[in-house]
């Protein structure tokens, strides 16, 4: 492969990877690629198989059939220690009996480099990721923020083409954990590295990433931007693990042009934005994004345009700006979350009050459904 050609080519392909365990398909026929120096995301519920398929990228396991090729070289056979890839795990794995510096040349020891080198690079390494004259410094006296840089300045300094991250911000505290999807957001921009991420928190993984992919039973259900995902979910998997929403089961009751109309079991009927084939009288779902709902005191203030529903608040769920409201929609009892506007006009809103709310069927979405209530 000449230079012009490695250049565009991507930094990651899987081409059709299976893995099984005692009869049980972790990956499943799985092929994508991913671009040079972009930050990658695998999203999905634990058992899903995005660890086994790291796992495998890092060649800590060989699929049973299919390629992995990385740097437009095919993996198979290469082992661990061989592969342009580095990892960072959740527990970070950082050698308390070293300083940081001797941490982050590690890697470089055991490839022969002279210790003067190793040292100089370790040291400019750190002061990439912001901790400049922290090479001296022992382990247990950093941050859990700061042993996080380190851990990835430990990867970054062998220069890596992939560098792999399992879960590296699980066991950090929410505000720290807040911090770090910023400053590793910041760092792979700054390193240019292509970086691939897996997480269970749909909120690293948009926050973080160029493209994601949602993993679901050992297979991709979608893989877009982080405003696909969450504006045009391609299946009712993704519209219900990616995001906050509202879930309406129900049957088709007609269609009218993109827009279907379901009703519940109990006689709620709303409209929703189809996706994909379904036929009437199927068993569909809706999803509806809190903030796609609107709320008001006075029904007529409400769209014109739009079905009206009432509703009894059953719960304020205060949260700054991403505070919402739980109401019970009057016919049938349903529970329906909706997001307070930010203009502070609900800030006296109680528990019990009766209330006036709509939605716009083109920003709700309706699928056809394979499981769950029926209606």
């Amino acid at each position: 492969m000449n230079a012009a050609t490695l250049a565009n080519s991507p930094d990651l392909s899987c081409n059709a990877v299976v893995k099984d365990f005692a009869g049980h398909r972790a990956v499943n026929d799985l092929s994508f690629a991913v671009e040079r120096g972009s930050f990658f995301s695998i999203l999905g519920p634990s058992g899903c198989g995005k660890t086994t398929l790291l796992r495998m990228i890092a060649g800590f396991l060989e699929p049973d059939s299919g390629d992995i090729v990385i740097g437009g070289r095919n993996m198979r056979g290469v082992a661990p220690n061989r592969r342009p890839v580095n990892m960072v795990f959740q527990q970070l794995a950082l050698f308390p009996m070293m300083s940081v510096g001797e941490n982050v040349a590690f890697g470089l020891a055991r490839r022969g480099v002279p210790k003067a080198e190793r040292m100089s690079r370790a040291a400019a390494m750190l002061e990439r990721v912001g901790l400049a004259g922290a090479g001296g410094k022992r382990v247990d006296q950093l941050s859990g923020g700061q042993r996080q840089r380190v851990a990835i300045a430990r990867s970054m300094v062998l220069e890596p083409t992939l560098l792999l991250l399992d879960e590296p911000l699980g066991a950090l505290d929410l505000k720290l954990r807040e911090h770090m999807k910023i400053e590793l957001k910041q760092l792979q921009a700054a390193f240019g590295t292509t970086f691939v991420y897996i997480t269970h928190d749909q909120s690293e993984a948009l926050v973080l990433s160029d493209r994601v992919a949602v993993m679901n039973q050992g297979h991709f259900e979608q893989v877009g931007s982080p405003q696909q995902l969450y504006y045009e979910p391609a299946s009712a998997f993704v519209a219900g693990f990616v995001g906050a929403n509202n879930r309406i089961f129900g049957r088709l009751e007609a269609l009218h042009g993109d827009i279907a109309e379901l009703k519940t079991s109990d006689g709620w009927v709303v409209r929703a934005r189809k996706s994909g084939r379904m036929a009437v009288g199927a068993h569909v779902e809706t999803f509806v994004r809190p903030e796609a709902a609107t709320l008001e005191r006075d029904a007529t203030q409400l769209p014109q345009d739009q079905a009206h529903y009432v509703g009894n608040v059953q719960a304020l769920l205060f949260d700054g700006a991403n505070s919402s409201v739980l109401l019970q929609e009057d016919l049938t009892r349903f529970e329906f979350r909706v997001a307070l506007p930010q203009t502070g006009r609900f800030a006296d809103l109680k528990v019990g009050e009766r209330i006036f709310f709509s939605f716009d069927p083109q920003r709700a979405i309706c699928f056809a459904s394979h499981g769950g209530p029926h209606g």
